[in-house]
């Protein structure tokens, strides 16, 4: 028993989802998103998620609702045998398994990818872990951990304070995606030859690549990048600076960027001067040329100056909470907000970031109640 639905570009794609949390549930719905029937087994007190609040919507945690819509719940005690082969019927009939238990920790219940690839050589197994399952085995894997030991809090804040960890749990939702990715790349190879195959994500190697221009720092140079606050370290200005009211970002990239942004401030001259013509010589003299740029974003407030460098091609932005992000996007017709549900499971939730011309995400679920689903599939799987 599949979902009936259909759409979506992994339209008939059976995913068992044995994650829990952030990393592995994103991943996952993701692919819901784009069309795979993905069945969530969940342990008999649910996912974690479930009970991260406040804050709620109709006394569920929205930590939850956001990243497991489109999914299937089933209650399984993996302790129990009758419940253990439900499961490892599961995993058989599946196209992909996915999971972050810490590794080794699924061989205990016989649902490990050798176990499971014995009967289903096709599946395409994801496992998301901390650091990897090596000599890292063992250790448990959390974002801020990753987040510490990567490098990463090292370089968020100020110069002068302490490290900072990220406003998100940055690593999780970029291993979620790399973990999302790898599967698709494994569906396509066995599209060609018919193999499955175990495709590994751990936080830390997605933490390492995910920070670009500082690992490249430390790996081609062996420079240690250091804490900035918001400055860049080879780019300027891309930074936060006053105007009459609030800070707005300014993010010229280039010397034509810079030149645009000097012409709506009213003083192309700076764009000439030696000391500012190009990027490298801006980033050496920042120190002198922010003060000249500061004053004369004194003379407008930020959404002012914000249209006016945008209708010159000049990046820019004001610094906004979150419902100002979302009110933006509504502007710029990007339709942020989907709601998936009817009636009172109707459930408002951010919208797949992937648009596709011929084969569109889909929201056919609600994040799912607690076992939800499981007597259907229950039925199904014993069939």
């Amino acid at each position: 028993m599949t979902d009936p639905g259909t759409g979506g570009p992994l339209a008939g794609v059976l995913v068992a989802d044995f994650s829990r949390v952030l990393a592995g549930p994103y991943a996952t719905m993701l692919l819901a998103d784009m069309g795979a029937d993905v069945v969530k087994v969940e342990g008999p007190a649910g996912d974690d998620t479930r009970t991260w609040s406040p804050p709620e919507r109709d006394g569920e945690a929205t930590y939850y609702l956001g990243i497991n819509r489109g999914k299937r719940s089933i209650a399984l005690d993996l302790r129990d045998e009758g419940d253990r082969a439900a499961a490892a019927e599961l995993a058989r009939r599946a196209d992909v398994v996915v999971e972050n238990l810490r590794p080794g920790g699924m061989a205990r219940f016989g649902l490990d990818f050798d176990t499971v690839a014995a009967t289903n050589p096709g599946v395409v197994y994801a496992s998301i872990s901390g650091f990897g399952s090596g000599a890292g085995a063992h250790v448990p894997g959390y974002d801020l951990m990753v987040q510490a030991v990567s490098g990463l809090m090292s370089l968020t804040g100020d110069p002068d304070g302490p490290p900072y960890r990220a406003g998100i749990s940055v690593f999780d939702v970029m291993a979620g995606n790399h973990a999302a990715i790898g599967v698709l790349a494994a569906l396509r190879h066995r599209d060609r030859t018919g193999q499955g195959q175990h495709v590994e994500v751990n936080l830390l190697s997605s933490a390492l690549t995910g920070l670009v221009n500082h690992s490249a720092a430390w790996v081609a140079a062996g420079t240690v990048p250091y804490r900035m606050g918001n400055a860049h370290p080879s780019v300027f200005p891309y930074e936060p600076m006053p105007t009459a009211d609030d800070d707005l970002i300014v993010a010229a990239g280039n010397d034509g960027q810079f030149r645009k942004l000097c012409a709506v401030l009213g003083v192309p001259e700076l764009a000439d001067d030696e000391r500012f013509a190009r990027n490298a010589d801006r980033t050496v003299h920042r120190a002198e040329l922010r003060p000249l740029l500061v004053e004369r974003l004194a003379g407008r407030g930020a959404v002012e100056w914000f249209e006016l460098l945008t209708e010159a091609g000049v990046p820019s932005g004001p610094i906004q909470t979150i419902d100002g992000g979302f009110a933006m996007a509504e502007r710029f017709g990007l339709d942020p907000v989907v709601t998936v549900g009817e009636g009172g499971r109707a459930v408002p939730t951010t919208r797949h970031p992937v648009r596709f011309s011929a084969t569109p995400a889909v929201y056919r679920l609600p994040p799912p109640q607690l076992d939800e689903h499981g007597a259907d599939l229950r039925k199904w799987l014993d069939s």
